[in-house]
């Protein structure tokens, strides 16, 4: 299974890619609420929205509306798709085929059908997704350049180190706008690209160098000397020398002190039939390391998972493995947060840069079309079994209760107990508002 986009960019490449409608409630209002809210859960000793972390599942290059969570069964042929609908655990409500088990689970998640924008290339779509913020210049397909900082960045600087543990992380790729931009480097994700489905795996940098021993005995200068030659912290202070050597360094101090930062890479601790509900599979192991991560007090993991730029051959991706491993991944990811009583501390997204186009092309897949996309959501006080806006009976664009990538922005933070509507300070010194222009979606409030 190729992980390579139309813009001939491979997942591997993303490490080195730089790390750079309907009126919502008014900020003041949908403050006062998440305060009483807070105040009401923490006296029945449920969570407040600073102890809520996320696990955003990112779908480079792009997925389908049609053969995920919009199907369009009424429409020609050739917009329609080879896919059937299947009804869902949500009554009157339809997923593709392709997503049984995420049917099943349908009454403990949101979808919304009408998140849409006008960038229909990779590099503006990825920017524009991952920090809610449109580029300012076109951001062409293979281009790298990042004008805001990711999600999971703005969280990291805004609650940095807890416990020991990094607030960021990315696995098995940084998404090329999940940088930190004007930030700095300290707020880079802390990257896992080794496999939790290999009977090694081991996370570089976590463990300390075989020459030294811990504890008091320890010389401090020998110790940094070790770590300084740590491959990540020599891979990212290349970008930024000064910079990114300190953060760096600190990082991987609180990643080998921390206990519960080592215990939270060993999946080999989770049961078996844990591990077989994700799937034996790479995707799978990553969304269970990725429930391990936050459970242990990371505050924002991305999970990438890549190849659904699928120009051709759409409806055989989507039926064989590679949408079977979405689908299980996923559907297992919400169950098991759900049964562990994590589902209402964590926010699970999922989505790509854009959705697909409605018809069908001479390859048998669909080009890009941001004019229309559906993003998963459960947990953290998202409604169980909803379906928010539509799109048209063709699936050509967002038809009803149309959200921006900024109100989403908006939303998310707002989810975490971060202001939306703060000024950062920009790296020319210039103040920068977070989100500009963008809402909470105040039906995601409940």
């Amino acid at each position: 299974m190729s992980n390579r986009r139309c813009d001939g960019v491979q997942r591997r490449d993303f490490l080195r890619l730089g790390v750079g409608g309907m009126l919502g409630l008014s900020f003041v209002d949908l403050l006062a609420e998440r305060a009483k809210a807070a105040t009401a859960a923490r006296a029945l000793g449920k969570t407040s929205p600073s102890d809520v972390n996320c696990i955003l599942i990112w779908m480079d290059g792009g997925p389908s509306h049609f053969e995920t969570f919009d199907p369009k069964p009424d429409a020609p042929v050739d917009i329609r798709g080879e896919l059937k609908p299947i009804p869902t655990a949500i009554p009157g409500v339809h997923f593709c085929e392709s997503m049984p088990k995420l049917a099943k689970v349908a009454n403990k998640l949101t979808v919304i059908r009408s998140i849409c924008h006008k960038d229909p290339f990779h590099g503006g779509g990825n920017h524009y997704m991952n920090t809610g913020m449109d580029p300012p210049v076109p951001v062409f397909c293979g281009a790298s350049l990042s004008f805001h900082p990711s999600y999971g960045s703005v969280v990291s600087s805004q609650r940095g180190v807890r416990n020991g543990v990094l607030a960021y992380m990315c696995t098995p790729f940084m998404p090329r706008s999940g940088g930190p931009n004007f930030l700095g480097a300290r707020h880079a994700p802390f990257v896992i690209a080794e496999s939790p489905n290999d009977k090694a795996f081991k996370v570089r940098d976590v463990v300390l160098p075989s020459n030294i021993t811990s504890g008091r005995e320890l010389d401090r200068m020998a110790l940094r000397h070790s770590l300084d030659q740590l491959a990540r912290m020599a891979d990212s202070a290349a970008d930024d020398p000064a910079v990114g050597f300190d953060a760096n360094y600190q990082q991987a101090m609180n990643l080998v002190s921390s206990a519960k930062a080592q215990a939270a890479f060993d999946v080999a601790k989770e049961p078996d039939a844990v591990r077989d509900s994700y799937g034996r599979n790479d995707f799978g192991q990553r969304l269970l390391l990725s429930r391990r991560l936050v459970e242990s007090g990371v505050s924002f993991v991305t999970c990438g998972y890549g190849g659904w730029d699928h120009h051709a051959g759409v409806f055989k991706a989507f039926q064989g493995p590679q949408g079977q491993m979405l689908d299980q991944g996923i559907a297992a990811l919400v169950n098991n947060l759900d049964q562990r009583g994590m589902l209402d501390s964590t926010l699970v997204l999922c989505f790509g840069e854009f959705g697909r186009t409605p018809k069908v092309n001479a390859t048998a897949g669909r080009d890009h079309w941001p004019y229309a996309m559906s993003v998963l959501a459960a947990g953290a006080g998202i409604p169980r079994g909803y379906v928010l806006g539509s799109t048209d009976a063709k699936g050509y664009y967002a038809h009803d209760d149309v959200h921006g990538p900024e109100d989403l922005a908006a939303t998310i933070y707002t989810k975490m107990g971060i202001d939306p509507a703060q000024y950062l300070q920009g790296g020319s010194g210039r103040p920068v508002q977070l989100v500009a222009d963008g809402q909470p979606i105040k039906e995601l409030f409940t």
